[in-house]
């Protein structure tokens, strides 16, 4: 299916929008510094592995959800915005598709879901459902995927 045919049916959908976190979500933030020594050096965030599971959990989830990849950006790196958007190119070529929101203040955004291993940036005033990747309810991409499963069949 081409680009455009998809973005117009992603855009008439009635799925509900998960938005996912990249840094220690989907993309493994430690593996950068394997590329490069320094965080502000070019490279560094284009560079990383993804976390384990993380590709083909948002490729099942994308299936039932509307999903955009919500993260921030340090303003100090300014290579860093770049670099996020050519990861999310490589890994998601399809999904990601002009669907990377970048900010520093996620409680912007409308949505039903987020996925995210902080608090911070405005993710624990999200209106729709934080999911704390990481934690003791949500340890892992196995443990979210199924969760998000379970929701989409009660709606």
């Amino acid at each position: 299916m081409c680009i455009l045919k998809q973005l117009k049916k992603e855009l008439f959908s009635l799925k509900k929008i998960l938005y996912i976190d990249l840094d220690n979500v989907v993309v493994d933030y430690q593996s950068g510094f394997k590329a490069v020594s320094n965080k502000k050096e070019k490279g560094f965030f284009e560079n990383m592995e993804p976390v384990e599971d993380a590709v083909k959990s948002v490729k099942k989830l994308k299936k039932y959800y509307n999903v955009y990849f919500l993260s921030t950006a340090p303003w100090s790196n300014p290579y860093s915005w770049m670099e996020k958007r050519l990861w999310v190119e490589k890994y998601f070529p399809l999904i990601g598709y002009k669907k990377l929101i970048l900010t520093h203040n996620k409680s912007l955004l409308l949505g039903d879901y987020l996925i995210d291993d902080r608090t911070k940036n405005g993710a624990l005033d999200f209106k729709g459902e934080l999911i704390l990747f990481g934690s003791q309810n949500f340890p892992n991409w196995d443990i979210c995927l199924n969760y998000l499963l379970e929701k989409a069949k009660q709606d």
